[in-house]
């Protein structure tokens, strides 16, 4: 079996945390790069590593290439707080074949509350996630960053359990923070915002989980991931709105 290093950026995680780091308890080396957290998140990563490492907050790409700077082995596992390894992808990578490769995909298995999601695009979720560190690198973006390998990968079968939604609050912070991130990041690609682009943005997204990608088969729990597909995208071209109303401000003085 090869060595894996597991990498994990966090901040203010505890009531989520443990459970993630004893699913990968069973690995070599593992990693967690603490963005300054305010909460009981450091006294929780010490039990399990003293590999811990308090890193100011620069941004997702920013904190995830900083962890993968510390690994010590050439294969590499990244899973989030919310996120835990099942006992299965646990067997998998213990045994996967890393002569093939330079890097897995490994499909999730999402979840709001204690419902897992199999519509709204959500059941064919794959994310490179054990990949060689020589051959990886971070893609420069706001949100929904993630890494990439200069070479081939394949995918594993086994499941990563993520946790998307675990509660009305939790959702409302999330959403929050990654409309905010995607409202700058499309800020400079966006024509004028009107009143019927947040409109029709906002109904087109959540129109697209439900019925599309059938997210009514889920019942109630598929239309909340579409409703909250749908509210992501209004705060998102309200938020572009913003800032474009700042701009024109700020050009008028």
């Amino acid at each position: 079996m090869e060595k894996i290093s597991v990498i994990m950026i966090v901040k203010n995680e505890e009531s989520c945390l443990e459970d993630a780091l004893k699913s990968v308890n069973w690995a070599d080396e593992i990693i967690v790069v603490d963005a300054e957290s305010t909460d009981s998140t450091i006294s929780i990563a010490s039990k399990y590593t003293d590999r811990i490492f308090v890193h100011k907050w620069e941004g997702f790409a920013a904190q995830k290439r900083y962890a993968l700077s510390l690994a010590s082995n050439e294969w590499i596992l990244n899973i989030d707080a919310d996120e835990r390894v099942s006992d299965n992808l646990k067997k998998e990578i213990m045994t996967f074949n890393s002569g093939a490769v330079d890097g897995y995909k490994i499909p999730r298995e999402n979840y709001l509350l204690d419902r897992h999601i199999s519509s709204c695009g959500w059941n064919n979720d794959y994310q490179l996630r054990l990949f060689r560190k020589s051959k990886a690198s971070v893609t420069e973006r706001l949100v929904h960053e993630g890494f990439e390998v200069n070479g081939s990968f394949d995918n594993l079968k086994s499941s990563l359990i993520h946790l998307t939604f675990t509660s009305t609050e939790r959702t409302i912070s999330k959403v929050n923070i990654y409309s905010s991130l995607q409202a700058q990041e499309k800020f400079n690609k966006t024509k004028k915002v009107k009143i019927h682009t947040i409109i029709l943005h906002a109904l087109s997204a959540f129109m697209k989980d439900f019925i599309s990608l059938r997210g009514y088969r889920d019942g109630i729990y598929g239309f909340i991931v579409s409703l909250i597909s749908g509210i992501t995208t209004l705060l998102v071209y309200v938020k572009i709105w913003e800032l474009q109303n700042s701009q024109d401000h700020s050009l008028r003085d």
